[in-house]
This record gives structure tokens, sequence and C-alpha cells, in this order.
């Protein structure tokens, strides 16, 4: 089970901010991410960077249960 990691607005759509997801690659974590968390979760993910181990990455990219995919939405930020 890979394990995903969420930020910020991605964070407080899903009402959590870690979570392990048994799934073979990228793209089918996040699907069953907002599968599990609805339509305002899917319009973060929508607006979101997504990075595997550290790095960014593509939705077809495999993952394992060591892996670690973090979601990363747009933080504004002023002053």
């Amino acid at each position: 089970m890979a394990t995903l990691r969420l930020f910020a607005a991605a964070r407080v759509a899903a009402a959590t901010s870690v979570e392990t997801i048994n799934a073979s690659t990228v793209g089918a974590v996040l699907a069953e991410a907002g599968a599990r968390h609805g339509a305002h979760f899917v319009a973060v993910l929508g607006q979101s960077r997504v990075w595997l181990n550290g790095e960014p990455t593509e939705l077809d990219a495999p993952v394992s249960d060591r892996d670690e995919i973090a979601v990363l939405p747009p933080v504004s930020g002023g002053g």
C-alpha cells in the first residue's frame, strides 16, 4: 500500500493528512482517494502538483508499498 500525504487544501478537503491506498500506479492511488473523498477533493487534485518519493511524477508511474505520494496544492501568501 502506497502512502498518500496530503497538504494544505487537499488535507482540508479529505479531512486527513495521510492515508494508505492499495493501487499499482500514482493515478490509481489518486482515483481511489477521489472516490473516497468526493468532488471537492477531486477539484483540488486538478490544481495540485503530485510528487512520488520527493520527485515530480506522472500518473502512470508504478507504486509499491514503500512509495510515498504527495499532493501539493497551490499555496498563496501575501503580506
